[in-house]
């Protein structure tokens, strides 16, 4: 049986404009209470790409309140305590991150970037569905885990595990 406990969750991303602001929505839903989500970039872009946004809202997602915010703001002393830090994007995996109160364990999540992805409407926003779903499944398989049953050792394998797996390609049409 797992505790009362509700773990933080930072997803970190260099802008915190679309991957770590998935998490950090993804985490609120999925994690059912269990989780809070947050998100931050080392550099962040200031807002939330609309790219982002319309997939947010293209599947029922809240999106007010959603910024872009810097990783020192989850530094500081009045921060809440993280549980677990992940990044998604290799830059941010590759920086010098700030030292987290706590200890968090920590994993990397990389997903393609989808802000950077020129071409078409449709192709763009293909994009963006694709780094959702990909985020959205490994975001469902970490609220599974039985947390009471793994030891911080295995813990930490099946967090690194999940920044693993890969998406399968559907041919599924993106609205």
């Amino acid at each position: 049986m797992m505790s009362d406990k509700i773990y933080n969750v930072l997803f970190l991303c260099t802008g915190n404009s679309a991957r770590s602001i998935f998490g950090e929505c993804l985490i609120e839903r999925w994690g059912k209470g269990r989780f809070r989500g947050f998100s931050a970039g080392s550099h962040p872009k200031g807002e939330v790409h609309p790219g982002a946004l319309y997939e947010l809202q293209h599947n029922n997602y809240v999106t007010d309140g959603l910024r872009s915010k810097d990783w020192d703001e989850f530094a500081r002393p009045d921060a809440p305590h993280m549980d677990f830090v992940f990044t998604v994007c290799d830059k941010a995996a590759a920086e010098v991150c700030p030292v987290w109160p706590g200890q968090p364990m920590t994993a990397h999540w990389g997903v393609a970037d989808p802000v950077a992805v020129e071409g078409d409407e449709l192709t763009r926003r293909t994009a963006f569905a694709k780094a959702f779903r990909e985020l959205q499944n490994r975001v469902s398989i970490f609220v599974n885990l039985r947390f009471d049953q793994l030891d911080q050792l295995r813990l930490q394998e099946k967090l690194d595990e999940i920044g693993q797996i890969q998406l399968t390609e559907s041919k599924e049409p993106v609205a």
